[in-house]
């Protein structure tokens, strides 16, 4: 859905993009990763036309980016907009027909949403009336208004109670099974492990890493495992097709850290140990995406 083509965006004497190119695979959850200041809002604002590239272009669908794609998209930023001393069904009326919406529509469409979400009693209430994690419930319906085809979320679930957070995720779910394109940014890790389906990291104003979640976690593998066993504590013989890395005791219980050793295999491991121990778990550690983001930023900064 979206070619983001070497985008390149200077600030003064702060370079904010570095020939940065992505791609948005049509009816996926993309994650918009990186540390502050990597320059994602920069890039976010550029696809919303807030401001424009030095260089470098957007197809959206095909076509170049263009006014008339405003209408397709839906942007929840991290920096809330709602106006504070407007009426809260007033104001997700307002801006949905912003949006080309008629006004029958826009009030059919926002009562669907308050009774989906339970936020009836609101619709009459200010925005400076409600607690940040209620403002964002707000802030979400009238991102989600129109039936947008892109949807950027930008820290969706901040202020957000584990309830609503899982609420708001679920939605989040249902509207991209529906069809819609979601770029996804945000510090929460988990969270992209939940939902992204590909991602893209950014460091200091260039891509720094890319592709799908699956095979970004299998190509950080490195032939770590957990194992644990019963039984009296064991040494283990030249013959071992494994390098010790951590020897954990607990009374009669042993947790080891390992890493199989170049041309063996997990089926090796199983077959030296089973004659010698009881084994109650043998688990390969994959790095999760907190630690890959981690280790990924900190090799290129250094």
């Amino acid at each position: 859905m979206i070619s983001i083509r070497n985008i390149v965006k200077q600030y003064a004497g702060y370079r904010a993009l570095s020939g940065v190119s992505i791609e948005v695979e049509k009816g996926k959850v993309f994650g918009l990763l990186g540390p502050n200041g990597a320059g994602k809002t920069s890039l976010i604002r550029i696809i919303n036309q807030i401001t424009a590239p030095d260089s470098g272009e957007i197809l959206f669908n095909g076509v170049h980016l263009n006014r008339k794609h405003i209408e397709m998209i839906g942007y929840m930023p991290e920096e809330r907009g709602l106006y504070k001393k407007m009426e809260i069904g007033e104001q997700i009326v307002y801006l949905a027909r912003l949006k080309g919406l008629s006004r029958a529509e826009a009030l059919r469409r926002s009562k669907y949403w308050f009774e989906k979400l339970e936020i009836q009693g609101w619709w009459n209430k200010k925005i400076e009336e409600l607690s940040k994690g209620m403002q964002q419930k707000a802030q979400f319906v009238a991102t989600v208004m129109h039936e947008p085809e892109l949807l950027i979320l930008d820290e969706p679930f901040s202020g957000f109670d584990p309830v609503n957070a899982e609420i708001i995720k679920n939605e989040i779910l249902e509207l991209n099974k529906k069809g819609a394109t979601i770029i996804f940014s945000t510090h929460r890790m988990e969270s992209v492990e939940e939902l992204c389906d590909s991602i893209a990291l950014l460091n200091l104003s260039h891509k720094i890493l890319d592709g799908k979640v699956k095979q970004i976690k299998n190509s950080f593998r490195n032939g770590t495992y957990v194992l644990e066993y019963e039984g009296n504590k064991t040494a283990w013989d030249a013959t071992a097709p494994f390098e010790l890395l951590t020897d954990d005791t607990n009374d009669e219980h042993h947790r080891l850290k390992l890493r199989i050793n170049t041309g063996a295999t997990a089926n090796d491991v199983l077959r030296y140990m089973l004659p010698l121990v009881s084994i109650t778990r043998f688990e390969e550690i994959v790095p999760d995406m907190n630690e890959i983001f981690i280790s990924t930023v900190n090799k290129q900064t250094k």
